[in-house]
């Protein structure tokens, strides 16, 4: 099995050195903060139930900035990618997060199974819908479907006490049309835990929160994972 739960220098417990990260924050926090409107980020913190500040940078917007941003610079390596990653989830506002994701999206592929602990603490990090979602379906999911040995640590996922994390274990395979299924626990286990977590708990951050945004994607597989993830949101729902 890949040793991936603990995490080490190169990946959680701080952010490489990078140039390329050095370049890319540089320009990302003189772009948005030239960006910012007040009104607007109220506006998008209280429809975000105050995971976190923001700017209030649009969507369109805030990517035209982004390609700005990055004219110019290389390809990341894996430890760029995990610098710009770590650096952005350390700043308050919700856009430097959602540049990151943008960023791995676009570059998961030259990621390595070592990325793992990276994208889990991404996950736990102020976690809602908006960034968990993308991280679970385009970069968990990459990396997934890269290394079929971290199904089974998608299997301690779905079983681990942070819900955000079960959720990611469910969605990761939305993107890949029929991946393989992770043996024996996944969603006997999700099923399980779903009757024991608290409303409460499902509520405030469950995997099934009360209405989560959906994951849209290109194809839509047909998996027992994904049936059984629909499940607990209906129920989560009732």
């Amino acid at each position: 099995m890949v040793r991936l739960m603990t995490a080490t220098a190169r990946g959680t417990s701080g952010a490489p050195h990078s140039a390329l990260a050095d370049t890319v924050l540089e320009r990302l926090t003189v772009a948005y903060a030239g960006a910012a409107d007040p009104v607007r980020a109220a506006g998008m913190r209280s429809y975000m139930k105050d995971v976190s500040p923001f700017l209030g940078i649009p969507t369109p917007e805030r990517r035209a900035l982004s390609r700005t941003v990055l004219a110019g610079t290389p390809r990341p390596g894996e430890d760029d990618l995990t610098a710009v990653a770590l650096r952005c989830w350390a700043l308050p506002e919700r856009e430097y997060q959602y540049f990151a994701v943008d960023y791995l999206r676009r570059y998961t592929a030259r990621c390595s199974s070592a990325f793992l602990p990276v994208a889990r603490e991404l996950i736990v990090t102020r976690p809602w819908w908006d960034t968990v979602d993308l991280l679970a379906a385009h970069v968990v999911g990459g990396l997934v479907a890269a290394d079929p040995r971290l199904t089974a640590v998608m299997d301690d996922w779905i079983a681990d006490d942070d819900l955000w994390l079960a959720r990611t274990a469910l969605l990761h395979q939305l993107r890949y049309k029929d991946p393989p299924t992770p043996t024996g626990s996944s969603p006997t286990a999700c099923a399980s835990r779903g009757t024991r977590t608290s409303s409460s708990a499902r509520r405030s951050a469950g995997p099934c929160a009360s209405t989560p945004r959906p994951i849209r994607t290109r194809s839509a597989p047909s998996s027992p994972v994904r049936a059984t993830a629909s499940r607990r949101c209906r129920s989560a729902r009732r």
